[in-house]
């Protein structure tokens, strides 16, 4: 029996959330997901994802503090990190790779696209 990979998905539009937790459940992937950045942080320390997907404008902690705080922790260090977000400009995108994110996806985006970057950062 094999193991479904693991994706946060924090985003805290309910729409977003459920369309992308939708798509990744028909991909196969087991989804943990979170509505604010606190909270998805505290996922991520109990279940340590495969891949974290974070929206940049979130309560509490928006998603570069989130991408911080995994980096900064023995067990989420090295998870692949997607940003989400409508911020297009290029100190937006330079500001989330600096925080440690690995790629950007920016809003809107199709599930098409999603699901080619959710692949590519999972290495299949």
């Amino acid at each position: 029996m094999s193991v479904r990979p693991v994706v946060l998905v924090a985003d805290d539009d309910p729409d977003i959330l459920n369309l992308v937790t939708l798509r990744l459940e028909r991909d196969g992937y087991e989804v943990v997901r979170a509505q604010d950045g606190q909270v998805a942080v505290d996922r991520a320390f109990e279940r340590t994802p495969d891949l974290a997907l974070i929206d940049v404008s979130m309560p509490k902690l928006d998603g570069y503090q989130v991408t911080e705080r995994l980096r900064g922790n023995d067990a989420t260090r090295r998870t692949p990190i997607i940003l989400l977000t409508a911020r297009v400009q290029e100190a937006d995108v330079a500001r989330g790779l600096e925080a440690g994110a690995d790629d950007y996806v920016k809003k809107p985006f199709s599930t098409d696209e999603l699901r080619s970057r959710v692949q590519a950062a999972l290495g299949r």
